[in-house]
């Protein structure tokens, strides 16, 4: 995965983790497919956490979340961007350095 190898990114100290609907089985293949070592691949079968964080306001047709970021910092949301949203210019990869970018300005870094 691009982003945990980037060491831009990787500087700020601000760990990743995926969540995504899928059962943690389809998560283990699709981690092994897309080159992903260390970033924690979590399902959230019930939606709770998607909710919780307000991502499903740019879920995609299936009702999925989309290419959402969130960073949380202190228990709070510090920044939120669905890049994947046509309001955000409807990408569907976004660079590690664009993420780095955010997350420091949004860290005050």
């Amino acid at each position: 995965m691009d982003l945990e190898n980037d060491s831009t990114y990787t500087s700020l100290g601000v760990p990743i983790v995926s969540i995504a609907f899928d059962p943690v089985a389809v998560q283990d293949a699709a981690a092994g497919q897309y080159g992903v070592e260390s970033t924690p691949m979590l399902s959230d079968a019930d939606h709770a956490v998607s909710e919780s964080y307000d991502v499903l306001q740019w879920a995609v047709a299936t009702g999925e979340p989309g290419h959402t970021f969130v960073l949380v910092d202190g228990g709070e949301i510090a920044w939120i961007r669905d890049y994947g949203a046509p309001e955000n210019g409807g990408s569907m990869y976004v660079t590690p350095a664009e993420i780095a970018a955010q997350v420091a300005a949004a860290l005050g870094r």
